[in-house]
């Protein structure tokens, strides 16, 4: 069993909804999810937008490989009304956005997956809500907990 930590984004919509549905879609197909943040509001972070965002971070436990659980996202995020991922770091509005931060000390990097997420240490819209679950979680490439990264 692996520990997989998700970033969960919302700014389209009932955004608070949008978070609970996507949490209970992967608690039912990916695994145990152990723990949950708080829902928070942020600014969109790369492109202008009139919507705030509402984000979270959480940990879910299970037994599928990183693969697996990005393909599992990717079909949630779909099934939620995503209709199209980021294309060179052009952002934009979006229903639900599911990214893996981190799996245990895992360092993947591939065209179609990269973890730790690459940018994650880059942005406090993700590192508050991590922090809030996993301050002492070590970035395997940094080397440097959660807490750390988001001083």
């Amino acid at each position: 069993m692996s520990n997989y930590y998700l970033s969960l984004g919302t700014n389209l919509g009932d955004k608070q909804q949008n978070l609970h549905n996507a949490v209970k879609l992967i608690e039912e197909r990916i695994g145990n999810v152990v723990s949950l943040s708080a829902f928070y509001e942020t600014a969109p972070w790369g492109f202008t937008s009139e919507h705030t965002f509402f984000n979270a971070a959480l940990c879910v436990r299970s037994s599928l490989s990183p693969f697996q659980v990005l393909a599992l996202t990717q079909t949630i995020e779909r099934e939620l009304g995503r209709i199209h991922k980021s294309i060179n770091g052009s952002y934009s509005d979006r229903l639900i956005d599911i990214d893996i931060l981190l799996c245990d000390d895992m360092v993947i990097n591939t065209p179609t997956l990269q973890i730790p997420h690459p940018l994650m240490h880059l942005r406090d819209f993700v590192l508050q809500p991590l922090a809030e679950i996993a301050p002492d979680v070590v970035h395997p490439v940094l080397g440097k907990s959660v807490k750390e990264l988001l001083l």
